[in-house]
């Protein structure tokens, strides 16, 4: 592994400045000039499992219906849901909206208390820093990871973060950070769409499960359902035909995510 510091950030500049995403809604700051962390949180939760092109509308729809943490603390979960409709893993708005509850008066500005709000792990919380604060925090993500692969570990396998982190922290422009993980963001995209997933090389590379046919799929359209009304168990069944929507229903009830009013289902 070579360790070219100033050849490798120029290499990342270089790709930004011609041709990073510069106009992505949560890039823009708000009227004072600042980046209001809410807004960053919310990105930052719909992104880890959500193509920017499908996340861009959905976010723009999600903070004209709740523009702050304490309009959508107030909001009722099943509002919140079907607000999320359409961006699956749908416990990802659960634990946004649960979030909200403990930020409708403050934001936290550290990854220690980030990592104790709700769906929030270190890595979200760095992003959450870096963007809303421009804070040098050290994280990793999916694309950042590839960028870092292609060029500290290309002829390695099973590179731990561990490893990668390391190389991230000892790179990072702290004078930008910023704008350096954006960097980092758009050049990994870009390599993703040209050397193909580098993330396969990494040691906590997990494929995805496949989407059809999944209980996951089940608890979407079960959603997606009582998002339009509230119905009764034989009244779903007749719609989603499968033997594990029972169970599935029976999780989303523990979790949640529905409730019983009588014999009828409801968000």
């Amino acid at each position: 592994m070579s360790l070219d510091i100033v050849s490798f950030q120029d290499t990342v500049w270089d790709f930004y400045h011609g041709h990073g995403r510069h106009n992505l809604p949560w890039r823009r700051p708000g009227a004072n000039g600042r980046f209001d962390p809410y807004k960053i949180l919310v990105s930052e939760i719909m992104l880890q499992q959500t193509q920017v092109a499908r996340a861009i509308p959905k976010y723009e729809q999600f903070l004209t219906l709740f523009p702050t943490a304490t309009s959508l603390a107030a909001t009722p979960l099943g509002d919140v849901l079907r607000a999320w409709s359409g961006l699956g893993y749908n416990r990802r708005a659960k634990y946004l909206w649960q979030a909200a509850q403990q930020l409708s008066d403050s934001f936290p500005t550290d990854i220690a208390a980030l990592v104790q709000l709700p769906g929030i792990g270190p890595n979200t919380a760095g992003a959450v820093l870096a963007y809303s604060f421009n804070q040098p925090v050290v994280f990793i993500e999916t694309n950042i990871r590839t960028v870092f692969i292609h060029h500290f570990f290309n002829d390695q396998i099973d590179v731990t973060d561990k490893s990668v982190l390391e190389i991230v922290a000892t790179t990072l422009d702290i004078e930008h950070p910023r704008e350096w993980y954006w960097a980092l963001m758009d050049y990994g995209a870009f390599l993703k769409q040209t050397v193909g997933n580098l993330n396969q090389q990494s040691k906590h590379y997990a494929k995805q499960s496949k989407f059809e046919g999944s209980k996951r799929q089940i608890r979407g359209e079960v959603l997606r359902q009582l998002a339009v009304s509230s119905q009764t168990v034989d009244e779903l069944a007749k719609n989603i035909v499968d033997n594990r929507l029972r169970t599935v229903i029976e999780d989303l009830l523990s979790e949640g995510m529905i409730h019983q009013s009588h014999d009828k289902l409801e968000l």
